[in-house]
């Protein structure tokens, strides 16, 4: 599957990459793998924050995720030059602003693992964990890291 044309199909465009936000790199390549900084969810129109629980809905939450998946495949085009010589998505960390006790993290970070299984087919099929959490940088509603086979 190209990604290229998944994405088309999808009627979505890849963002601009954010620039790493401190003293570190958006992506790391080691041998056969890339490693891929957190990225807070953000549109064009800046920030997407909040607390799911709170005054954000799961649904939101999850339009938050996939913001967050595009953003990474955003640093990915830019890190590897085309978004082709991704292999396979191994590993996706997602944390999600919520409320005490909220049980629905992976119903949240579903927008970024459902986005990766539109975007590569299988090779997007990934581990995960879907982590609730007291507070994000700039309040963003959701974080994704995640780790890439090329």
């Amino acid at each position: 599957m190209d990604p290229h044309s998944a994405l088309a199909q999808l009627g979505l465009e890849l963002p601009a990459p954010p620039a790493p936000g401190g003293n570190y790199c958006s992506a790391k390549t080691s041998g056969n793998l890339v490693f891929l900084a957190g990225v807070i969810s953000q549109t064009a129109d800046g920030i997407i924050t909040g607390t799911v629980g709170a005054d954000r809905t799961i649904e939101e939450g999850y339009a938050a995720a996939r913001s967050c998946a595009l953003l990474q495949l955003a640093v990915l085009e830019k890190h590897l030059g085309s978004l082709t010589k991704v292999r396979g998505i191994l590993t996706v960390n997602g944390y999600v602003n919520s409320v005490a006790g909220f049980a629905d993290s992976p119903k949240v970070i579903n927008g970024a693992s459902d986005l990766f299984m539109s975007v590569f087919g299988e090779p997007g099929r990934h581990v995960r964990a879907a982590i609730g959490v007291s507070g994000l940088p700039r309040h963003a509603l959701v974080e994704l890291q995640m780790t890439v086979e090329i």
